[in-house]
């Protein structure tokens, strides 16, 4: 499943610099030192941003994209023509979703080199792969018949659950941890770890400021925001809060003329610009959300106050997440209550 979110694309005053895409297999010089490599992903979002830094005896990656044979094979024309002879000699993860981590254990195996990551990240990913293979727990089970799944669907969460896995090649055993305000040297440059919270526990974006560049992971997209969920396993969390201070902290530290290479999408300039978009987005959203409550509803209830489309099938979960996401930031702010009935549904009104 994609880790997007379900709103739709934005068209906005943000600048793109760059006049064309990487083709499948090669490696875009972006920016003085930077290539730019795309992947496929084999969602509704059908691609994933990933770059190499040039050092003086090797690069630097920064994301891997999804486990499977297909970018195996891409990332080897790219180890074969892209890197002038040089080693992969870092691994830098912003976080633990498969389109970002999956061949992170392949990459260390392959070079010999550490995986770099949040702590937080590595261990929720090591978590959420363990899961393949079992069977979907009672407590994951309460908690969709809680936002209002009937019996079908929570027979398709059954069948769905466990499958973090599959595009997740075996994590190392051993990580080095990145956390906010590391520095780490690359190709001659200070880079900076930039930490958010909200799409992922703790998600590492890398910020240099002599080249004034941004590589941002899912932190920032230009056309679209990243997804922000409740799952199962942090049910009576606020992801959208953390990720509203993550977004109001961004723009107020990080300069306004950064150029921005996002994981998916194209670069671009307009960084504060983006960021307003993304928080006025939300508070947008839950004020919707806050009008509708008026009269109780079920999280599967409130889908017509944060998205614009129909929500079908294959992405009803993941707006299930997102809108319990906001309603538990309604509940944090005492903006609305919730109530579970006899048949273990819980009914949210606004207060």
């Amino acid at each position: 499943m994609s880790d997007v979110s379900l709103t739709e694309p934005v068209e906005s005053a943000l600048r793109y610099p760059l006049s064309r895409i990487p083709a499948p297999g090669e490696a875009m010089e972006a920016a003085p030192g930077i290539y730019w490599v795309r992947m496929p992903l084999p969602f509704q979002l059908d691609h994933i941003n990933l770059w190499l830094l040039e050092e003086d005896d090797g690069w630097t990656v920064v994301d891997t994209g999804v486990s499977s044979d297909e970018v195996m094979g891409l990332w080897r024309q790219v180890f074969a023509t892209g890197l002038k002879g040089k080693p992969i000699t870092r691994l830098v993860v912003t976080h633990l979703h498969p389109d970002h981590v999956g061949l992170a254990g392949w990459f260390t195996r392959e070079w010999g080199i550490d995986l770099q990551m949040s702590r937080t990240d590595f261990l929720m990913c090591r978590n959420l792969v363990l899961d393949t293979g079992r069977e979907a727990p009672k407590a994951a089970l309460d908690f969709y018949r809680a936002a209002g799944f009937g019996e079908r669907g929570l027979e398709s969460y059954a069948k769905r659950f466990g499958n973090f896995g599959e595009r997740v090649s075996p994590l190392p055993e051993i990580f080095r941890r990145l956390k906010a305000g590391d520095e780490m040297t690359i190709g001659g440059r200070r880079w900076q770890v930039v930490i958010g919270s909200g799409h992922a526990p703790e998600h590492v974006s890398l910020y240099c400021e002599e080249a004034k560049i941004l590589i941002s992971g899912d932190q920032v997209l230009p056309r679209i925001s990243s997804n922000v969920s409740v799952h199962p396993t942090e049910a009576y969390e606020n992801p959208l809060e953390d990720w509203l201070e993550s977004c109001h902290r961004i723009r107020a530290t990080l300069p306004a003329d950064l150029l921005v290479l996002p994981a998916h999408n194209e670069p671009f300039y307009g960084l504060h610009t983006r960021m307003t978009q993304l928080i006025e987005g939300h508070e947008e959203g839950l004020s919707k959300l806050y009008d509708l409550l008026a009269e109780p509803k079920r999280v599967i209830d409130v889908f017509p106050a944060l998205f614009r489309r129909k929500i079908g099938p294959e992405v009803f979960f993941m707006a299930t997440g997102e809108s319990i996401a906001h309603l538990n930031c309604l509940l944090g702010r005492g903006k609305a209550t919730v109530e579970r009935n006899e048949k273990g549904v819980d009914w949210y009104r606004a207060t």
